[in-house]
């Protein structure tokens, strides 16, 4: 059955953020097989909920919430009708997941709960058919709508953004359990090239499972370091201490060599943040990451800021283009830091969705981008500096599985075998992912 990720912009498969305004619901998406319906709004809110009967849906109501786009009739399989979305009352929108005639469900097994105030998991058991159905159990259903509990957040879990020494929060990295055959796959695979030492972190984001083959190993970062400075850049706006339309100025000591086009304007000349952010992560362009380090404070502040994500391997010790690899990390480090963006927990939804939009633009298509099947969206930073190779980022594959990579490789210098080397690797991983989906897996 194919995982349906449902947008409120043209429905598409990919993530397609509105623009920003107050309360406003940010995205949803079902999973037909998890039977889980995701919420995210661009506020904190408290949602209701009920199970209305004949026929039988939970409507949730997202007080507060402007929609701002027609209403929604997304069909889904068999068992669940379809999910709708609607403008209930001016201040007020409306989804509703309707079962097919025939079908209810247990409401002592319906759950809702918040990972935060703007983001909302609502859980339905497997639908049943009602008594009066052939073949059904003795299931009954009660006359009158059921109110739902829904379960707030003690604590909403995203970073105090004034506070660069806030408690990080960890990732859950390895909450699932280990994902034995393609683990042993890609090991076999990396055993065809003695002469790279490679250390890789992949994550299913559906169920937290992963694949781990020297995720802790740490290795010269590259480009790849320009990630983390992304989302400290997207922090400091967050927290009014950047704005993203003022200029940044080309002072002389701050020009790179290596990638990039700002190495060959005027000395003074100015652009704005946003633009010299964009440049950093979609061209790879040193001398725009020396500029956003610059008005970030520099190294020393933002490896105290990547300490309190809990980065402790990620180290910026040199500017821009460090071609001796003195700048760190690891792959575990940089799924880490990916689960923590995706979660919410590091940036605000505004932030987080321009801070994407901007990582799947990336030119560099020749790493683990060339391993990915057709229609799959890739948000991510490669990293190349002669002898060594990196990629991390989140897929999102056409049915709409999603899971994260992170392979950095030392090879001999200017390899063409490590293009290969990444690009199998993806392709094997994504192949995997593919066949989860299909119930295929060997």
């Amino acid at each position: 059955m194919r995982l349906s990720w449902l947008w409120l912009s043209l429905l598409s498969i990919i993530l397609i953020p509105f623009p920003t305004a107050a309360a406003r619901l940010l995205n949803w998406q079902f999973d037909p097989q998890a039977n889980r319906l995701q919420i995210e709004t661009d506020t904190a809110i408290q949602p209701t909920a009920q199970l209305v009967l004949n026929p039988t849906r939970v409507v949730i109501d997202l007080p507060g919430i402007q929609l701002g786009q027609p209403k929604i009739n997304q069909p889904i399989n068999e068992t669940i009708k379809a999910v709708r979305l609607a403008q209930f009352t001016p201040d007020t929108t409306r989804l509703v997941i309707e079962l097919t005639e025939g079908y209810s469900l247990d409401p002592a097994k319906i759950t809702i709960q918040g990972s935060s105030r703007n983001q909302w998991t609502v859980k339905l058991p497997q639908p049943q058919l009602l008594a009066n159905q052939p073949g059904s159990p003795a299931l009954t259903t009660p006359a009158d709508p059921i109110p739902l509990n829904v379960i707030t957040p003690l604590t909403p879990p995203r970073f105090n953004l004034n506070n660069s020494s806030a408690q990080p929060v960890s990732p859950p990295a390895t909450a699932g359990q280990p994902l034995t055959w393609l683990q042993q796959r890609l090991a076999g695979y990396r055993k065809t090239y003695p002469a790279f030492q490679s250390g890789m972190f992949f994550l299913d984001m559906d169920n937290g499972n992963y694949v781990d083959l020297n995720g802790d190993k740490i290795f010269p970062a590259a480009s790849i370091i320009k990630l983390p400075i992304l989302v400290a850049f997207f922090q400091a706006v967050d927290a009014g201490k950047v704005r993203l339309d003022e200029k940044l100025t080309l002072r002389p000591e701050l020009f790179a060599s290596g990638s990039g086009e700002m190495q060959f304007q005027r000395p003074w000349t100015q652009f704005s943040a946003q633009y010299t952010a964009a440049q950093m992560i979609i061209i790879s362009d040193n001398t725009a990451t020396n500029l956003i380090l610059k008005r970030l404070g520099g190294p020393g502040v933002l490896n105290q800021q990547f300490r309190s994500w809990g980065l402790k391997q990620t180290v910026i010790r040199n500017w821009l283009p460090d071609l001796s690899g003195t700048n760190t990390t690891t792959a575990r480090e940089l799924v880490n830091l990916l689960t923590l963006l995706d979660q919410g927990k590091l940036l605000t939804p505004s932030s987080r969705e321009k801070a994407l939009a901007i990582l799947r633009q990336t030119k560099n298509r020749k790493l683990l981008a060339a391993g990915l099947g057709p229609g799959a969206v890739f948000a991510h930073k490669t990293g190349d500096i002669g002898f060594m190779l990196g990629d991390a980022g989140m897929i999102q594959m056409p049915t709409g599985k999603r899971y994260m990579a992170a392979v950095i490789a030392k090879t001999p210098y200017d390899d063409p075998a490590g293009w290969t080397f990444m690009r199998e690797i993806s392709k094997i991983a994504y192949t995997y992912f593919n066949q989860s989906q299909t119930g295929s897996l060997p």
